[in-house]
């Protein structure tokens, strides 16, 4: 861990972060393992991959990981400061943004923007699964059993929490 203050560098880190995070924390969660694990070296891979799968378990946004990142790294206050950092900035944008293209005019400049901004979101979330998938599947078994659910999770209408329940349930019983 850096020398700077850990409140101080989970604030810089989140809030910078929560700037260029298009499509929300989740999409988001590439840059929040590689700062995490890699460089500061607050969390494990699989630390960060238990966080990850706590924050989806839980009702409410994604941006559950990035509280728990803050809470391993300086207890209650880091949760706060994390969470007040990644929701903060982009909140005070996204208000400036929405009321700049509420204003009445004739301009497709919004529409294509929002638009463009659809397959980076996409991109982002595939880059978070490959990093996750990449961090947590050590064998072969555990391979499988990602793919398997992506699959089920993309060719039906199962909620995504029964297959993470179904996953969790294997991983406790020493299956995967």
């Amino acid at each position: 861990m850096s020398s700077q203050n850990p409140i101080w560098a989970l604030i810089s880190t989140f809030g910078l972060m929560s700037l260029f995070a298009v499509g929300g924390a989740a999409a988001a969660v590439p840059e929040m393992h590689r700062i995490a694990v890699d460089v500061h070296h607050w969390m494990t891979e699989k630390q960060f991959a238990d966080a990850y799968a706590i924050a989806q378990l839980s009702p409410g946004p994604n941006v559950l990981i990035v509280t728990l990142i803050g809470y391993a790294v300086a207890g209650i206050p880091g949760a706060l400061a994390a969470t007040l950092a990644m929701c903060l900035p982009t909140a005070l944008l996204a208000y400036c943004v929405a009321r700049l293209l509420n204003r009445p005019s004739q301009s497709h400049w919004p529409a294509l923007i929002q638009a463009a901004l659809v397959p980076l979101s996409i991109g982002l979330m595939a880059a978070s699964a490959l990093i996750l998938a990449q961090a947590i599947d050590r064998s072969i078994a555990a391979l499988l059993l990602t793919a398997t659910i992506a699959m089920i999770a993309s060719v039906s209408r199962v909620n995504p929490l029964w297959l993470l329940l179904a996953g969790g349930l294997l991983g406790f019983a020493g299956i995967v």
